[in-house]
């Protein structure tokens, strides 16, 4: 949720904004109403409260002989503020449903448009050559005998898959590497809970437009969580923070669901794009003052990884459009795939600012002692995907798969993956 304050005050901005996201601005306006209908209410049975105060007073001070048609007044007094506060909650929650279906406001700089207008930052790492014709992933996968589609289509349908033998264990080499990296930089490893209450969900902001992505249980009325970001920034919900010494920093390792239900049939074939998987997420509770340093500390995390990792990669800035409600600012970090000719998502690093805080109530004390929103930031560390990079970039003729030399010692110093012979 965005600053009321900024709202009331600023709302060209907020404007600029969303016509950056590329969705109304007549929700500015809607809110702007929905915040004056919020403050008279909340006025009014303020007044009518101190008055009930008041008059209660005067009732225990008045002679016997005037008390009870006092007391029929004080009745209807009481009645109308019953009736107040009822009207002033019903004018907070107008309120709450028209700021929510603003996103957060973008940081200057952020490319304005959708999915395509993004920036590029840098190019790092030298694309692969290969003197063969490269296999893609999968082939691979099953040359290693690593991934199994087939058996994972017979038990659970299309999108689910086996990692088996080094598969498996190269995905734990992956997250144990990125989680040696995490607690080297000060975060707290959490193994996180994958289904979550609503009221987190929506805090965080994904019961949005992109709730269709989401499974959910309606008997227990819980959700599976697509990202330990949620889990995450639930932890601290209704707290107050000390971030006197600095950031909060966690690490969150989860198995993730997605039903992928916008993909109309891309990316079908291998694991780049499928409904479970898992992930290690960083997410850092920081001082809004240092909530963009942080995120540059979140992406050189991240960009270490895929240079260890001798990954050919870019650093994109995403545009307003395609940075769901959350979001200020995000950089996403796209490694080469050999056999697609293009770059390809692997990790990404969002600024949420104080807009996931505002809605879980998420504060820290500031100098002055008052209390304020905190800033919350997330990045992904090591995912399943990188699977997919790993495999075709480091690829031989004969099928073998080089393990890339930060890795081995995960790997038990295995150095080449080999192929099966069945």
């Amino acid at each position: 949720m965005i600053d009321p304050l900024l709202l009331r005050e600023n709302p060209d901005l907020v404007k600029r904004s969303q016509e950056a996201r590329g969705e109304s601005t007549a929700f500015v306006d809607d809110a702007r109403a929905a915040d004056g209908a919020r403050r008279a209410a909340i006025a009014a049975f303020e007044s009518l409260r101190a008055e009930q105060n008041a008059f209660g007073k005067q009732v225990a001070k008045a002679p016997k002989e005037e008390k009870a048609a006092l007391v029929a007044q004080a009745q209807e007094l009481a009645a109308r503020v019953k009736e107040a506060s009822s009207a002033a909650a019903d004018a907070e929650a107008a309120f709450t449903t028209a700021v929510q279906r603003i996103g957060n406001v973008v940081i200057d700089g952020v490319p304005a448009g959708g999915e395509d207008d993004y920036d590029v930052l840098r190019e790092v790492g030298d694309i692969p050559a290969f003197g063969f014709e490269p296999r893609d992933h999968l082939e691979l996968g099953e040359l290693l005998d690593a991934i199994d589609m087939q058996r994972g289509a017979k038990v659970s349908g299309a999108r689910f898959h086996y990692l088996k033998g080094v598969g498996a264990r190269l995905e734990l080499a992956l997250m144990t590497m990125g989680l040696d990296k995490a607690i080297g930089a000060g975060f707290t490893p959490l193994i996180t809970p994958t289904l979550v209450r609503p009221e987190i969900m929506q805090g965080t902001g994904f019961l949005g437009a992109h709730a269709e992505e989401i499974y959910h249980l309606p008997d227990d009325d819980l959700y599976l969580t697509g990202t330990s970001e949620v889990a995450l920034a639930g932890y601290h919900a209704d707290e107050i923070l000390d971030l006197s010494n600095g950031p909060l920093r966690y690490a969150g390792w989860s198995t993730c669901y997605r039903r992928e239900a916008g993909s109309h049939g891309r990316d079908t074939r291998g694991i780049i794009r499928v409904h479970q998987f898992n992930k290690l997420e960083m997410f850092s509770y920081v001082d809004p003052a240092d909530a963009e340093a942080e995120h540059e500390r979140l992406l050189g995390w991240q960009e270490d990884m895929l240079q260890a990792l001798g990954l050919a990669y870019r650093v994109i800035d995403t545009a307003a459009g395609d940075l769901g409600s959350s979001a200020a600012r995000k950089y996403d970090v796209e490694a080469w795939v050999p056999t697609q000719e293009a770059y390809r998502e692997l990790t990404s690093t969002s600024n949420c600012t104080t807009f996931q805080a505002r809605r879980l109530d998420i504060r820290h004390r500031t100098e002055s002692g008052k209390t304020a929103p905190v800033a919350t930031l997330n990045g992904t560390l090591a995912t399943t995907r990188w699977i997919v990079a790993i495999l075709e970039t480091h690829q031989q003729a004969d099928g073998s798969v080089v393990v890339p030399e930060a890795l081995r010692g995960y790997l038990g110093g295995l150095s080449v993956l080999e192929p099966v012979v069945r």
